[in-house]
């Protein structure tokens, strides 16, 4: 018996008809000794001999244990097939073609098995010359064996017959070779198979479905395979298949995981005037293992934009469920136009609502582009990074409330100035910490990367910052997955905005068609002054109905041209059929019809009604 001493690759036993030797890409090993078992040792003096334990039957099944290990160690199919072929070349034959079905059965469904097998793996050993154990290896013979890269089997052919069985089979078994064949046809020349017993065709069956075949060859001067060699090959396919099966499954689930994930998070983000945004997210190395990082750019009335970023703790397809969850809620509360601090103060109560053991942290932030202004509320997040437009980088410290789903609420929230061309940074943990580097670590090589990224003349873009933010993170391991949400603050500039306070009179409707006219002549839109005058009317007509204190009215000149009209009632404006012989209820269709877009919006504090017109078109310019 001939025994493998090197390698760490665990198989360390091989049975007659067993070699060892090396594939094209490996480092060369020593040919075997003869195959033959070596005598056992000699019995003590005084005892008799006893039996030979080290026989052929131990011998296989030490080699089956560690050749199925290996295989199991495949987590994907590619690692699968590689491990395959590591464990049978060239100790137990001295050439492995795979072929799979295209496309792969996964898990229990029921369709018909696809007609196509495509070749996935092959691997052979160094051809030698068995007259010459320490010659080099043997020019290639233009005759070798060629897998099929495609192959259709004909429904009844013995090749379709022998992957519906899924037992293995010797060369010489009937309908074998004809298989054999149609798995190596790579011309209209059938190839020359190995002949008698030097060849092992294998299906790959799995819990359920077939999914391919496994073709082991051996060369001339070695051992022909035996029924004992047949059952180690349908123990490596069957393994091999299980193993397949694995790697399926689980790229499945990992690939649904990634889905869930990207669709809970914004599939674009808004381009509100005054701030431009940008966004990544990198889901962690660990496939199949979702998180429940997430951000949001929420635009609110007054051109005004919510910016959020939160992590839900763990890892698992739970931790996603919530962190939608809490998505959702966010967005709800930030409709209601509530200040930070209330808003993650709701959060928290509808965490605990959730009825989950799960917390998570939380940043809200709200910039006004018309003040330069920047409310913070932090529930136990990391806090945000500023990038000025000097180029020196803060760090913008709020009181660290509790994460949500603690109960404890106490959020607070902190102003400050936002001025033009600065860049506010939101992240997750998984940017700032990892098994070497701790948070506090973390963040100030952040800061220094930032720091970095923006020396020079002109401002980094935005995506650029982004990419410098994430810095070898973003092709390397990680350890969780990261959210990263960039504002660049560019803001809106006084002379185009106009703001009055208006008592809810009869009397205030034509007050506020004079100042629309005037104000729109200041900016040279002449052109919608009519139009305009007419919806302005009709909003501000409405709000005097239900208002008991004074009303406002607020015109914005930047992409487009918007009217804000709000008041202290919570009743939102709805569109009626009025009749023929009705005096009213027909403004707001004049508004559907005459604006680009209109809505209202329920504050804290009563209502907004807006609407927006296309500027007109500069003559020379599309």
């Amino acid at each position: 018996m001939a025994k493998q001493l090197g390698g760490g690759d665990g198989i360390r036993e091989q049975t007659p008809g067993m070699r060892d030797g090396a594939a094209p890409h490996r480092p060369q090993r020593p040919d075997p000794a003869p195959a033959s078992a070596p005598p056992p040792p000699p019995a003590p003096p005084g005892e008799a001999p006893g039996p030979d334990l080290a026989g052929p039957l131990t011998d296989r099944l030490r080699y089956l244990d560690a050749a199925t290990r290996r295989i199991a160690r495949g987590m994907n199919l590619d690692e699968t097939l590689w491990e395959l072929c590591r464990a049978a070349v060239p100790a137990f034959a001295d050439r492995a073609y795979v072929h799979l079905y295209a496309p792969l059965p996964v898990g229990d469904e029921t369709a018909a098995v696809p007609g196509v097998l495509q070749l996935h793996c092959t691997d052979r050993s160094e051809r030698r010359d068995p007259d010459a154990p320490d010659a080099g290896p043997a020019p290639a013979d233009p005759h070798d064996l060629q897998a099929a890269k495609t192959v259709r089997p004909v429904p009844g052919s013995p090749l379709a017959a022998l992957l519906r069985d899924g037992r293995p089979a010797l060369g010489d078994t009937p309908g074998v070779a004809s298989a054999a064949a149609e798995l190596l046809r790579t011309t209209d020349a059938p190839p020359a198979l190995p002949p008698g017993q030097r060849l092992i065709l294998a299906p790959l069956h799995g819990r359920s479905h077939a999914l391919g075949s496994v073709l082991l060859t051996r060369e001339a001067g070695r051992e022909d395979f035996t029924a004992d060699d047949l059952l180690v090959a349908s123990q490596l396919a069957t393994h091999t298949a299980l193993g397949l099966e694995k790697a399926m499954l689980y790229e499945r689930e990992a690939s649904v995981a990634n889905t869930l994930q990207r669709t809970m998070l914004p599939p674009s983000l808004p381009k509100p005037s005054g701030i431009r945004l940008a966004s990544r997210y990198l889901p962690s190395s660990r496939t199949a293992q979702v998180g429940g990082d997430w951000y949001d750019a929420i635009p609110l009335p007054g051109n005004r934009v919510a910016l959020v970023i939160g992590d839900v703790m763990g890892h698992s397809m739970t931790s996603a469920a919530i962190m939608g969850q809490l998505r959702t809620s966010v967005q709800t509360l930030a409709g209601l136009d509530l200040p930070p601090d209330e808003v993650l103060h709701h959060l928290d109560d509808q965490a605990g609502r959730l009825g989950s053991e799960h917390t998570a942290t939380c940043l809200y932030a709200l910039y006004d582009p018309v003040l330069h202004r920047l409310l913070v509320s932090n529930a136990g997040h990391l806090p945000p990074v500023l990038l000025r437009p000097d180029g020196g980088v803060e760090v913008l410290e709020a009181p660290p409330g509790a994460p949500i789903g603690v109960g404890s609420g106490g959020f607070e929230s902190v102003e400050t100035h936002a001025p033009a061309g600065a860049t506010l940074l939101l992240y997750t943990d998984g940017l700032v910490e990892s098994r070497d580097s701790d948070v506090v670590t973390g963040v100030e090589r952040l800061c220094a990367r930032l720091g970095t990224a923006a020396r020079g003349p002109a401002a980094p873009a935005l995506e650029d910052l982004c990419d410098a933010a994430l810095g070898a993170l973003g092709s390397g391991e990680r350890d969780d997955d990261i959210a990263l949400l960039a504002a660049r603050f560019e803001g809106i500039l006084p002379e185009t905005v106009a703001y009055w306070y208006m008592a809810p009179r009869p009397q205030t409707a034509g007050q506020a068609r004079r100042l629309t006219r005037r104000t729109l002549t200041d900016w040279g839109l002449d052109s919608l002054v009519e139009t305009t005058e007419l919806l302005v009317s009709e909003v501000v007509a409405n709000a005097v109905r239900f208002a008991t204190r004074p009303i406002t009215l607020r015109l914005l000149h930047t992409d487009v041209l918007r009217c804000e009209v709000g008041d202290d009632s919570t009743v939102v404006p709805r569109m009626q059929h009025a009749r023929l012989s009705d005096e009213g209820g027909r403004g707001l269709f004049l508004v559907d019809q005459l604006a680009q877009r209109w809505g209202a919006t329920r504050l804290s504090t009563g209502k907004v009604v807006w609407f927006e017109q296309p500027l007109p078109r500069t003559p020379g310019v599309p």
